[in-house]
């Protein structure tokens, strides 16, 4: 799987730029805030319609523009593709393509293009809240599992219904004859993202402790452990056993919901933690060995992915490598001897030697 080159139209700081690629390693080059993260983030866009940092597809159109549009020519699954996003700057939905012909989700485009992002902020994932290590999660997930990506907007879609409800019944208190049907249903489809995250969790910590192990020489035990509600004892268990089991969670909480107005269960609130040697990183963990962990977390990413697709994803390093030691620099770039890799960087020093290099200035490349 290779990313052969990209053209973006009005996409954050690029008015109009075609760019091609080395199928192995590519150095992007430039000073801060010149437009590499710009790049990576239209990179794993492409691929999964989805953007590591904005919050709204209009933050990712140029200033002054209607819409931005994102191609790119892939090869994978044995052929060249093509991939385009047109997003729009109001409220019009964005539109997909694939080899010309236009899509209705980005299901349809799943597996095309996979993309392991790491940036600096994934090197201490481990020690912030739950809340990144579960995009962490949901991001490679809907890469890999097309009805995981439907799930969870479905879900985030009913919780968003009934957060309103659950403000708004004070004064109408009305509302709350259809709060059942909503609670229901959030319960089904947690369910399911239940089910989907307990698998991929356990691969993940079986491959992270492979990488871990060789990392640390075997000093180290890693473990991962996938939290969820209390209810549910088995995460593994069908999907109906664990419908039942959010509803149990859920029912000990409506009184403290109608009171807070929030949505107090669920997994939406889930987690996960990582232990070494039975000491838990996030309360007890130097830094070294959280930055440690998390890079053996994102090469057991980037393994899981290629196990299911067959393919090698493109490895997408945002300024990572600064931020590391020698030894874990070293680490890192020995596990990327195969694939296409991406790495930008303000002093290229080093790494000049590693593949084709670009420099962007100021939204260009020179």
């Amino acid at each position: 799987m290779r990313l052969d080159s990209l053209h973006l139209r009005s996409f954050r700081s690029y008015e109009d730029e075609a760019l091609t690629f080395d199928p192995g390693v590519n150095l992007i080059v430039g000073d801060n805030a010149q437009g590499k993260t710009n790049l990576l983030e239209a990179m794993g866009y492409l691929g999964s319609g989805k953007s590591f940092r904005a919050q709204r597809v209009s933050e990712m159109v140029r200033f002054g523009a209607d819409f931005a549009d994102i191609e790119g020519q892939v090869y994978s699954q044995e052929r060249l593709q093509t991939l385009r996003w047109v997003l729009f700057s109001g409220a019009r939905p964005r539109q997909i393509w694939r080899n010309g012909v236009k899509k209705k989700s980005a299901g349809e485009i799943c597996g095309v293009m996979s993309t392991v992002l790491f940036c600096p902020e994934d090197l201490m994932v481990l020690k912030t809240g739950a809340a990144a290590r579960r995009r962490l999660g949901d991001h490679a997930l809907c890469q890999l599992r097309p009805n995981y990506d439907a799930a969870l907007t479905e879900y985030h879609r009913i919780l968003e219904q009934k957060s309103r409800i659950l403000k708004d019944h004070f004064e109408n208190p009305a509302l709350l004859e259809i709060l059942p049907e909503y609670n229901t249903r959030l319960c089904q489809v947690g369910a399911l993202l239940i089910s989907y995250r307990a698998r991929f969790y356990e691969g993940l910590g079986k491959e992270a402790a492979r990488f871990h192990g060789q990392f640390s020489g075997g000093a180290e035990d890693f473990s991962l452990t996938y939290k969820t509600v209390s209810t549910v004892r088995n995460p593994f268990a069908p999907v109906p056993e664990l419908t039942d089991a959010l509803m149990e969670h859920q029912q000990s909480h409506y009184r403290a919901e109608l009171e807070t107005a929030q949505c107090l269960t669920g997994p939406h609130k889930d987690d996960f933690t990582v232990s070494l040697s039975g000491i838990d990183l996030k309360a007890y963990g130097s830094q070294g060995q959280t930055r440690t962990a998390a890079i053996s977390l994102k090469l057991a990413q980037r393994e899981l992915m290629r196990r299911e697709t067959g393919e090698e994803p493109v490895l997408l390093l945002d300024d990572v490598l600064s931020e590391l030691d020698p030894g874990r620099q070293d680490f890192v770039l020995n596990q990327i001897v195969s694939g296409q890799v991406f790495i930008t960087c303000c002093e290229p020093g080093r790494f000049t030697k590693l593949g084709k290099t670009i420099q962007i200035k100021n939204g260009n490349v020179i």
